[in-house]
């Protein structure tokens, strides 16, 4: 496996307080510079193009993202700019781009390990912490490459609403997700399968507050795997998120660091089963540091 990653992932900066902190940036280092201690192969990513970014979303996003760049501003009130952070939204999606790009080349898994996040983005609006859509921007590139069907499976605690609705009529395009409901942002029940020819290319698997590990194996087990083995994808990704972790502020889920290896070993046993290991994973979500960093190791060694 590679990773990509940046230290100017650190360079995103948030108001005091914000969850969302360069103090993530620096785990994704420490991860990254062990797996290269050890042996493996840490690439710098490129940029995305606006071409590549316009797939997924609209002019008027594009634009005003590139317009805040020098300046510290308030999306909403989750969602924010520092001077650097408009750079660091198009190097995100380059990273997830450079890591689906590599997994589908080279039928081997990649990790992205980015901030600004992307699930919650949606085509018209940033939201969630979140800028551009950096697995939908992924996805997207690989659809324009040439590859007929490609899954992503979300394991963040949130829904991941923009990757969704950038999709849910697109019967090429599969997503999966298990996360806390009812919860932020509100989406991802159970009926939310797709609409028109997307229909079925959906599946949310909802878990309620105090879900433990088993909850969230099974659903995996029982549900997602199963989808994946009929849409038979020829690239999966994965929004790697950690927030689900029983230590994690943001969530009410209760699974464990070996709940989250068993998960990270069912979907790269699929990914190694249907597609030959065509498998990227792009950070999401994760904001206790000492969970990130342990969720992240264990991944590396699945994926490893």
């Amino acid at each position: 496996m590679i990773i990509v990653t940046s230290p100017r992932f650190i360079d995103h900066t948030p108001p005091p307080g914000h969850p969302e902190r360069p103090e993530r940036a620096g785990v994704f280092q420490a991860v990254a510079e062990a797996f290269r201690a050890a042996g493996g192969e840490m690439r710098e990513p490129r940029a995305a193009t606006r071409e590549a970014v316009a797939r997924v979303h609209a002019a008027s996003l594009i634009d005003d993202i590139a317009s805040r760049a020098g300046q510290a501003t308030m999306i909403d009130a989750d969602t924010y700019t520092s001077p650097e952070s408009s750079d660091l939204a198009w190097l995100a999606a380059g990273a997830a781009i450079d890591a689906a790009t590599h997994a589908a080349t080279q039928a081997e898994p990649a990790l992205a390990l980015v901030r600004p996040p992307g699930h919650h983005a949606e085509p018209d609006r940033a939201m969630g912490f979140c800028l551009f859509n950096n697995v939908a921007v992924a996805a997207a590139a690989l659809r324009a490459s040439g590859v007929a069907r490609v899954a992503i499976v979300d394991i963040d605690v949130h829904h991941g609403n923009g990757t969704q609705a950038a999709f849910y009529a697109d019967p090429s395009v599969f997503y999966a997700s298990t996360h806390q409901f009812p919860y932020y942002p509100g989406t991802g029940a159970a009926d939310e399968r797709g609409v028109g020819d997307g229909v079925g290319a959906t599946v949310n698997v909802p878990l309620e507050a105090g879900a433990r590990d088993q909850a969230f194996i099974d659903a995996y087990e029982r549900v997602i795997v199963p989808a994946l083995d009929r849409f038979e994808p020829e690239v999966l990704l994965v929004s790697a998120g950690f927030d689900a972790h029983h230590l994690d502020p943001l969530g009410g889920l209760r699974v464990t660091t070996d709940g989250i290896r068993v998960v990270a070993g069912l979907i790269d046993d699929a990914a190694r089963r249907l597609c030959g290991r065509r498998t990227a994973w792009v950070t999401e979500g994760g904001y206790y540091l000492e969970a990130l960093r342990d969720c992240l190791d264990v991944t590396i060694d699945v994926l490893s």
